[in-house]
């Protein structure tokens, strides 16, 4: 599991470049809501490329282990993100406001890729191996 542990930080950069792009992209032209919408949506797309090499290149052994590698990564993830954002001082209810849809808010969706994704795209792997034989 310590190489997922190893491969799960990528994804940290992603989101955070994914977020520097949102700043100081193209959210002073869509307003805070549309710009956080847009930014979940291109964040699923970047993990979606991610996740799919990671899981070709280093596949799982079976479907349980691909799943027990997204509820790995969700814990990673939720831990860094609540973590990391009460250590900058944000309360619990600034951090949970992305999590109301709703608000329009649809930050949830990223957990949710983040844990089924893996399980998705061994099945697609696992799948197109198969079918090779």
């Amino acid at each position: 599991m310590i190489k997922y542990f190893l491969l799960w930080f990528p994804m940290l950069l992603l989101a955070i470049g994914n977020g520097i792009l949102r700043d100081l992209g193209y959210s002073k032209y869509t307003g805070a809501l549309l710009a956080h919408q847009i930014s979940t949506v291109t964040l699923i797309i970047f993990f979606a490329f991610y996740i799919q090499y990671t899981i070709r290149k280093f596949p799982p052994s079976s479907p349980w282990q691909a799943l027990l590698i997204g509820l790995f990564w969700l814990v990673l993830t939720l831990c860094f993100e609540f973590g990391f954002g009460l250590f900058r001082g944000s309360s619990w209810a600034m951090l949970l406001e992305d999590y109301n849809l709703l608000a329009g808010r649809i930050w949830i969706l990223i957990p949710i890729w983040i844990m089924i994704a893996p399980s998705v795209f061994y099945s697609i792997h696992s799948r197109a191996t198969q079918s090779k034989v």
